[in-house]
C-alpha cells in the first residue's frame, strides 16, 4: 500500500492547487490549494486538526482504498501467529480491526477537514486515468460527502463487531469478512470520487457483495429476496450509464467538477432533460422511490443482521447523494423539469410506507418487525426526497440531515431487531407479543428502554436527530425553488406532514406490542393471568390456570388430589394479558413466544456497540449545526453553480 500511496501523493496535492471547486468555484491562485481557497493548507483555521493538503490525500485513499485491501487480505491464509485458537474467531477479528482502522482514518479525515471552506473540494487525488475519454481517477471530500463517508465507516465497523460477538450463521466468516469490506470500499468510493464513470463502478461494486450477503447469510426465501435486489438494481443500473455515457460525450468530460462548475451551462435543455430521465431512475431504484421500492422490504427481511443495517444505512443513500451530486448540479434544468414529479412520487411513499407500516403492526396481520423497519425507510426516504425536489437550500440540507439521521436511527433499529430474532428465534410481532403484549419493560428493561428510544427517534422527536431533516425537507416544499409549481408541493407537504402522523401511531404501536404487557415477577416469565402477584406459574395454587407452552386453546385446569379432573368451562378460558381487543374466532387469545423462554437483557457488547447511535442521535438533535454547518455553504454552491 504504501508504494501506491507514494505514488499517488504528488499527484494529489498538484490537483488540489490546481482543480476547480465544486459547482462553480474557480481556480485556486497559482501555489495554494482549494482546502481553504487562497490559505495555505497547513494553516486551514476551520480545521480541529492541522493537516497539510498530501496528509489530507492519503488519508483519503486509505479510506478508500483500505477496505479493499481488507477484503483481499480476509481471503488469505492467515499468518501462523495470528491464527490463534479459533481461525473463524482471526478473520473475524480481522474485519473489526481493518474497519476500525478505516473509520479512525475517517475520522481524522473529519478533524482536518476545514469547516470555513466546507464548500471546496479537500483531500483531493486527481490522476489520469483513460487519457483518451478524460476519465480520470479523482478523488476528493466537501462538506456533503464528508457526513457520510463517516456514517459509512462507523456503521461498518459496529457491523463487524456485531458479528464477532454473535456470527452469522450460513457461509464461512472468511467470506463474510471480505464481502462486508468489499460493500464498504464500494460505498465510500462512491461517495468520495468525482468521476461518473468512476461513481457508476462503485455504484455498481456493492452489489455483488451485498447479493451474496443475502442469498449466502439471510433468512427465509433469502435467494428470492437476494434476486430481486439484484435484477431490480441492475436493471435500474443499466439505466443510469445510459445517463451518465450521454453527460460525458456530450459535454466531454465525465469530470464531477467540471460538470458541476458549467452547471448544465454545455448541454441543451433536451440532452439533460433526457439524462436526468435515465440517471433518476437508476437512482430512484436504489434510494428507494415508491413505487420502485418492492425490492426492498423482501431485501430486508431475509437479510442478516449486518446486511440489514449497511442496506438501510449507507446502501440507500447512495441514490439520494447520487440527486445532490450529479443531477442537480450538472442538468439543473432537466431536474427542475422532473422535480415536481419526484416530489409527488416521494409524498406518495411517505404515505404508501405509513400505510404499509400501520398494517404490519395490526394484530392478527402476521407482521415481521423487520418488514416494518424496512417499510418505515421507503417513508423515511421519501422525506429526503421531497427536500431535494425542492430544489432549494433549506430542502437539500434538509435532505442530507436527513440522509444521517435515518441512517444512525435505523441502523440503530435493525441491530435491535436482529437481537430480538436472535434471542427467541423470530421477529414476527404477532408470535413476539401475542394478544396481550411482549412486557420487554419488565424482562429486559435496559432492552426495552433502548428499543423505545429508537422508535421514537425514528418518528421525529423535537431533540433528536429525526426531527430536523423531516422539518426542513417540508420547510423546503413549503416554498420551492423559482418555477416549480407552488400549489403542488404545498399538496405534498400536506401529504408528508400526515404521514409524519401515521409514523407516530404505528411506532407507538410498535412499543406498546413489545415493551408492554403483564409484569414477570419470577425467572423472567409469564405470571399465570389469574394468579396473585407475587406468585409463579410453579407456586399458584390448586385449581389455577396458566397460559399454556402449547397451542392457546390447550388450557387445562389443575385438580385435586384424588379428585376426577373436569372439563374445562368457559370461565377457565384466560382473559387478554392487556387492554386490547378481546379474543374472538377470528382472533383468539394467545400468549406471547417470550412466555416460553426468558428474554436475555442486553449483553455488554451490545451496550458498546449501538450507543455511538445513541449519543449520536442525540447530539444531532440538540446540535443540528454540526450537520448542517457543513452542508449549507457546499448546497448553495451546488444550486447557483458559483454564483454570487
Amino acid at each position: 500500500m504504501a508504494h501506491i500511496f507514494g505514488a499517488l501523493a504528488p499527484h494529489a496535492l498538484q490537483a488540489g492547487a490546481s482543480a476547480p471547486g465544486i459547482a462553480g468555484i474557480p481556480p485556486a491562485p497559482a501555489g495554494t490549494s482549494h482546502l481553504t481557497s487562497g490559505a495555505p493548507a497547513d494553516l486551514a483555521s476551520g480545521a480541529l486538526v492541522g493537516l497539510g493538503g498530501t496528509a489530507q490525500s492519503v488519508l483519503l485513499l486509505i479510506v478508500v482504498l483500505g477496505p479493499l485491501l481488507g477484503a483481499l487480505a480476509a481471503l488469505l491464509p492467515a499468518p501462523p501467529g495470528l491464527r490463534g485458537r479459533n481461525p473463524e474467531q482471526a478473520v473475524l477479528r480481522h474485519g473489526v480491526t481493518v474497519s476500525a482502522a478505516i473509520l479512525a482514518a475517517a475520522l481524522l479525515l473529519a478533524l482536518g477537514f476545514d469547516r470555513d471552506q466546507a464548500a471546496h473540494i479537500q483531500a483531493s487525488t486527481d490522476v489520469s486515468w483513460i487519457a483518451a475519454y478524460d476519465i480520470r481517477f479523482h478523488l476528493g471530500v466537501d462538506g456533503i460527502s464528508l457526513p457520510l463517508l463517516v456514517l459509512t465507516a462507523l456503521l461498518t465497523f459496529l457491523c463487524a463487531l456485531h458479528s464477532y460477538f454473535r456470527p452469522p450463521k450460513g457461509g464461512t466468516p472468511r467470506a463474510f469478512v471480505a464481502l462486508l469490506l468489499l460493500l464498504e470500499g464500494g460505498a465510500l468510493a462512491a461517495f468520495a470520487v468525482l468521476d461518473l464513470v468512476l461513481f457508476f463502478v462503485a455504484f455498481e461494486t456493492v452489489l455483488v457483495p451485498m447479493y451474496f450477503l443475502i442469498a449466502r447469510w439471510g433468512g427465509a426465501r433469502r435467494e428470492r429476496a437476494a434476486w430481486k435486489f439484484i435484477l431490480f438494481t441492475l436493471v435500474g443500473s443499466a439505466v443510469m450509464l445510459l445517463g451518465l455515457l450521454l453527460i460525458g460525450l456530450k459535454a466531454g468530460t465525465f469530470d464531477m467538477v467540471a460538470l458541476a462548475t458549467d452547471n448544465g451551462s454545455g448541454l441543451s435543455k433536451s440532452v439533460q432533460v433526457t439524462a436526468v430521465l435515465a440517471i433518476g431512475l437508476g437512482l430512484a431504484v436504489k434510494s428507494p422511490m415508491w413505487p420502485l421500492h418492492s425490492w426492498l422490504p423482501a431485501a430486508h427481511t431475509a437479510a442478516p443482521t449486518a446486511g440489514s443495517v449497511m442496506l438501510a444505512g449507507v446502501l440507500l443513500k447512495m441514490g439520494t447523494y447520487g440527486f445532490v451530486r450529479v443531477a442537480i448540479p450538472v442538468a439543473p434544468e432537466g431536474m427542475k423539469v422532473f422535480a415536481p414529479w419526484l416530489a409527488v412520487l416521494a409524498a406518495a411513499g411517505i404515505l404508501w410506507g405509513s400505510l404499509a407500516c400501520l398494517q404490519l403492526v395490526r394484530r392478527g396481520s402476521g407482521g415481521d418487525l423487520k418488514r416494518l423497519v424496512a417499510y418505515s425507510s421507503v417513508g423515511h426516504m421519501g422525506f429526503v426526497l421531497l427536500g431535494i425536489a425542492s430544489m432549494t437550500p433549506q430542502g437539500l440540507n434538509g435532505a442530507l440531515f436527513a440522509n444521517i439521521a435515518h441512517g444512525l436511527i435505523t441502523g440503530l433499529l435493525f441491530f435491535l431487531v436482529g437481537g430480538v430474532k436472535d434471542r427467541v428465534g423470530t421477529s414476527v410481532l404477532d408470535r413476539l407479543s401475542g394478544s396481550a403484549g411482549a412486557a420487554l419493560y419488565g424482562r429486559a428493561p435496559r432492552y426495552a428502554v433502548l428499543l423505545a428510544f429508537a422508535a421514537v427517534a425514528s418518528l421525529g422527536l423535537p431533540g433528536l436527530a429525526g426531527f430536523w431533516g423531516e422539518m426542513l425537507t417540508m420547510y423546503g416544499a413549503f416554498d420551492p425553488a423559482g418555477g416549480l409549481n407552488r400549489a403542488t408541493y404545498l399538496t405534498c407537504m400536506a401529504v408528508a406532514g400526515l404521514g409524519t402522523l401515521l409514523t407516530a401511531a404505528y411506532l407507538l404501536l410498535v412499543v406498546r406490542r413489545l415493551c408492554m404487557g403483564p409484569t414477570p415477577l419470577r425467572d423472567n416469565a409469564l405470571l399465570p393471568v389469574n394468579s396473585p402477584l407475587g406468585e409463579s406459574a410453579d407456586s399458584a395454587p390448586a385449581g389455577t390456570t396458566a397460559p399454556s407452552t402449547g397451542p392457546a386453546t390447550a388450557l387445562a385446569t389443575a385438580a385435586e388430589p384424588g379428585t376426577a379432573a373436569e372439563p374445562a368451562t368457559a370461565a377457565d378460558e384466560p382473559a387478554p394479558l392487556l387492554l386490547d381487543a378481546p379474543p374472538t374466532p377470528a382472533a383468539p387469545y394467545e400468549p406471547p413466544v417470550l412466555a416460553e423462554r426468558p428474554f436475555p437483557e442486553l449483553s455488554a457488547p451490545e451496550a458498546v456497540a449501538w450507543t455511538p447511535l445513541v449519543a449520536l442521535t442525540v447530539l444531532a438533535g440538540l446540535w443540528p449545526a454540526l450537520l448542517i454547518g457543513l452542508s449549507d455553504p457546499a448546497v448553495h454552491q451546488l444550486l447557483t453553480g458559483g454564483a454570487a
